[in-house]
């Protein structure tokens, strides 16, 4: 799915095309190749890809536990990558990506794309310049369907994905080191497997993945946040809420699920709405979004603005606003949190 929407993306980017995919699966070789606009080579292997040469950058969707193979492999070439979240799925193999790339010139870039939702980008823009006060806390709502169907259901296990706080949340635990601009040093979670998937059987074999949690990070300057996962709640209009409070007053973005998992939604309906401390008149303001933008993708255009933002360090250099350490964080505090609701205690962070 995400190695579509990347397409389609750059299909609206002028000045930049797909030249090349490698997929081992026929199926999504094929329909991948007929989303590109324009010819595309094709490749059974992204290592025959490498070899044919002629990219400039690579842009790495592949299941979560193939990142570390492939990223193994990019990382002895010169090309700009985009590696799709979370960045690998152990902080062992975190660990070795950023030690491979030292030193290197080309750009990493960790797909974190949630930065870019035009909601979100106004929301932070709204807390940096003061409209809350000083923030003190958080925190971030997401009720949505369950996991898609992926090749091979790779996404159904712990071992393939990192666990679901890694592969779907690291995008939350990233917003939370945005917006609090500093680090986590304690995450206490609860969650389990109470719904989703439990009629499922892989060579005998019942998924393993969590279908809902809470999270609550300390940061070490004080600030607090805490994420209200839930992925059983398929009637929610919004799948996600972020809410951030200061000591003048809050702010709320609001995101509606996609339109093609509620027909009939119109997704310009997110919003930021902001009430100050002591004003019982909150300040709804919309979020409008270009529409083809929309429906090319199901992050809201995110993954275009991301895509603008790549493009423009490959053509005229500097640093990616999203790197590895970045990504690394995000997949430790995701991590974290699956090993605290595996022991029942608060885990202390080491960085």
């Amino acid at each position: 799915m995400m190695g579509h929407e990347h397409i389609r993306y750059i299909n609206m980017i002028e000045g930049a095309g797909i030249d090349a995919i490698a997929d081992p699966d026929p199926g999504m070789r094929a329909s991948a190749a007929a989303a590109v606009d324009g010819d595309v080579r094709t490749f059974e292997s992204h290592g025959d890809m490498l070899s044919a040469g002629g990219l400039d950058a690579v842009i790495i969707a592949s299941p979560n536990h193939t990142h570390i193979d492939v990223l193994e492999d990019v990382l002895s070439t010169n090309l700009g990558i985009l590696v799709e979240k979370p960045l690998c799925t152990t902080l062992a193999d975190c660990d070795r990506v950023v030690s491979l790339a030292a030193g290197r010139a080309a750009p990493v870039w960790v797909a974190m794309e949630y930065r870019y939702m035009p909601p979100v980008a106004l929301m932070l823009e709204e807390i940096q310049g003061g409209a809350i006060g000083a923030m003190k806390m958080f925190s971030i709502r997401e009720h949505r369907y369950p996991f898609l169907e992926k090749v091979g259901d790779w996404n159904r296990f712990n071992e393939k994905t990192g666990g679901t706080l890694v592969e779907k949340c690291c995008h939350f635990f990233d917003l939370m080191r945005l917006f609090t601009g500093s680090e986590a040093v304690r995450v206490y979670a609860s969650g389990g497997q109470d719904v989703n998937h439990l009629d499922e059987s892989y060579d005998g074999r019942v998924p393993d993945i969590l279908d809902n949690a809470f999270v609550t990070v300390d940061f070490d300057n004080g600030m607090r946040a805490s994420l209200d996962l839930c992925m059983f709640a398929d009637g929610s209009f919004y799948q996600e809420q972020l809410t951030a409070i200061g000591d003048a007053g809050k702010i709320d973005a609001r995101i509606p699920v996609p339109a093609d998992f509620w027909p009939g939604a119109d997704e310009t309906h997110a919003d930021v709405i902001l009430s100050p401390r002591f004003d019982k008149n909150p300040q709804s303001r919309p979020v409008p979004v270009d529409p083809n933008l929309l429906t090319a993708g199901h992050h809201h255009g995110s993954t275009w603005y991301q895509h603008q933002r790549f493009i423009d360090i490959l053509r005229h250099g500097g640093e990616p606003a999203v790197g590895l350490e970045d990504g690394r964080r995000a997949v430790l505090i995701g991590a974290a949190a699956e090993e605290s609701i595996k022991t029942g205690t608060a885990i202390e962070m080491s960085h």
